[in-house]
């Protein structure tokens, strides 16, 4: 079993090369040259310090004397050698650090590209920290081999040479390095068996390191507030032990192969000594020849190992290539289509749901396979504002998800203006669409980038028009630098309304036909919240920012009064729609969730002491409540 297990990381290591040398055969081609080159030194440079001793040195000991001539002949060839020696070393390692860096920035793009081609439901099974480990260290792990490569590469060529080189000398000795290369050879390949499992054990590790490190700093607030700082230490102690560990065992494999790869060459170097002195007597070698063989041996050590380099990193390549292999050979992504709308019509949108059924996919169902939506049908006409209300699970947040296509639905159809979402482009979509989440995200720059996102077309004027028709252009302006103050991570100098306004400002700056809120101002004061949707619901909504069609998650009985129409669900079913007043006179289920929200405002608002626009502490933990 270990033996299969050895073949087949060797195979699948080798390919993972085959596949490097594919996409960078110029680059590769230029780094072995180079590795060639200097393979090729190494035999002549033997040849030619075996005919200094044995037809420069000794005979000038003999006589007593040395040839001004024959010593600085001697002297220019070895340093015509070694010129020679070291423009093999620079194009090897350049060649090889170009073709490696190359291949890791050029991976790195295609796992992020891939990411964001997945849908949601692909990153809900995956942690943050897996999947920051298959953009970083995997990418690395994967190509790590490459920078031996071309040095091994060569110093295949190399050993042919000096077999050939041997076998010209004298078959005794060539038997000898007929003995001590395929040693070395196999040492490597056993060395490679036990080092895979140790290594793919270490990426693994790697991974999950990451992800609690990760999570705990980026639940910072919940750690510090629940008390659980020792806990979380210790939680991410035991992981990096784990780590620690698996690395010490690499380490230690390292440490009992790699003097028997020292060895075994000097061995050789021994052993011809040995086998040459005795074929030096017999008069078959002359001292020239003996010399060249023994030092052909003393130099070959460390080239050889290049090849044990290469064998020793395919385990790691290998764990390295098959987690990225996963995400770039992921399933599930959305494809667009051509369509495009009009761009002539500026106004709002019209958004459709006809006959929506969704269901999560199984790995994140509870349980497996259940149904989110059903029968789910309605219209937010052109201009008008929908308020979706129901109860927490109704499926809400999924039918905000299906209006701005973050996924597709079972069966039905969503469509824009009466075309299939699935049926326009990315581009006209992202054009048309903007969702604004209840947890709103915050980059760390400055508002101005925030909001503008380096979009065409969105100057400081539509940038200021959006932070108004948002309520934030206050806020912004009594900043230290207007729109020029840098957040912070995730917008933690700001308070949680702040937060919220920024990135419904950001969506409007798009200029989105249709905005969909998914209880996109559960933090904002309801007067401010209320002074935000009617600035929205205006056909002359500010300059610079067209009016648009909305379909709010809504929760405060405020907000669900300034809607033309509520639509009420209830267990992933329309179960009644109208005016707010016209479900409170019919919908008994409507009128104890509205009246529940209401009082819970009510309760949340006598309790809480802070104002929308209180500091945050020092140490940047918020804890206000946002009104």
């Amino acid at each position: 079993m270990a033996s299969k297990t050895s073949r087949d990381v060797l195979s699948r290591g080798l390919g993972v090369l085959r596949q490097a040398i594919r996409e960078q055969p110029k680059i590769f081609t230029v780094a072995v040259v180079g590795s060639v080159l200097f393979g090729g030194m190494i035999i002549v440079s033997a040849r030619v310090v075996g005919a200094v001793i044995g037809e420069v040195a000794l005979p000038a000991i003999e006589r007593g004397e040395v040839g001004a001539g024959t010593l600085a002949l001697a002297a220019a060839a070895l340093f015509g050698i070694s010129v020679l020696r070291v423009a093999g070393i620079f194009g090897r390692r350049l060649g090889a650090g170009y073709m490696q860096y190359r291949l890791q920035a050029a991976y790195r793009r295609r796992v992020t590209r891939r990411y964001l081609e997945l849908p949601l439901s692909w990153h809900h099974r995956n942690s943050t920290g897996t999947l920051l480990s298959n953009a970083n260290s995997d990418v690395e792990a994967a190509w790590y081999p490459i920078a031996p490569l071309p040095f091994a590469v060569g110093t295949l060529v190399m050993l042919v040479g000096a077999i050939v080189s041997l076998f010209a000398t004298d078959w005794a000795l060539a038997l000898v390095g007929l003995a001590v290369f395929p040693a070395l050879f196999a040492l490597n390949v056993v060395y490679s068996r036990r080092m895979a499992p140790r290594q793919a054990r270490a990426q693994r590790l790697r991974a999950e390191v990451s992800g609690i490190a990760h999570e705990s700093f980026d639940g910072a607030l919940v750690v510090k507030t629940m008390g659980r700082e020792a806990q979380e230490t210790a939680r991410f102690a035991g992981r990096a032990g784990e780590l620690r560990d698996s690395l010490i065992a690499v380490g230690r494999l390292r440490g009992i192969f790699d003097p028997l790869l020292e060895t075994l060459p000097s061995l050789g170097t021994l052993a011809v000594l040995v086998v040459g002195a005795f074929r030096l007597r017999q008069g078959a070698i002359s001292v020239t020849e003996l010399v060249s063989v023994a030092f052909l041996f003393t130099v070959l050590a460390f080239p050889v190992r290049a090849i044990g380099w290469v064998l020793a990193e395919l385990p790691r390549s290998v764990a390295g290539w098959d987690r990225v292999r996963r995400v770039l050979d992921a399933t599930g992504e959305m494809p667009y289509g051509q369509r495009v709308l009009d761009p002539a019509d500026a106004g709002p949108a019209t958004l459709a749901f006809h006959d929506v059924h969704y269901s999560y996919p199984p790995a994140e169902a509870h349980p497996p396979g259940a149904q989110v939506l059903g029968e789910v049908g309605f219209t937010v006409p052109s201009g008008r504002t929908v308020a979706l209300v129901g109860p927490t699970g109704a499926g809400k947040s999924t039918i905000a998800s299906l209006a701005v296509r973050l996924v597709d639905p079972d069966s039905g159809t969503v469509t824009l203006d009466g075309v299939d979402l699935r049926e326009l482009t990315s581009a006209s979509l992202a054009g048309t669409v903007a969702l604004v989440a209840q947890v709103p995200f915050i980059f760390d720059d400055t508002v101005r980038a925030n909001i503008a996102l380096d979009r065409p077309g969105v100057d400081d004027e539509v940038v200021w028009a959006a932070l108004r028709l948002a309520e934030a252009d206050g806020f912004v302006a009594a900043l230290p630098d207007g729109l020029d103050t840098m957040v912070g991570e995730r917008g933690t100098s700001l308070s949680g309304g702040q937060r919220q306004r920024l990135t419904l400002a950001r969506a409007l700056a798009g200029r989105p036909r249709l905005l969909v809120l998914d209880d996109a101002t559960s933090a904002v004061d309801p007067r401010v919240e209320a002074a935000i949707l009617a600035g929205l619901r205006s056909s002359t909504a500010q300059a610079g920012v067209p009016a648009a069609s909305i379909l709010v998650v809504a929760y405060r009985r405020a907000t669900i009064a300034l809607a033309d129409e509520v639509i009420y669900v209830e267990q992933g079913r329309v179960v009644a729609r109208g005016t707010h007043s016209e479900l409170l006179a019919t919908v008994p289920g409507y009128v104890d969730l509205v009246t529940a929200y209401e009082q819970a405002e009510v309760d949340r608002a006598q309790e809480s002491t802070y104002s929308d626009d209180v500091a945050p502490l020092p140490s940047g933990l918020e804890i206000e409540v946002d009104r």
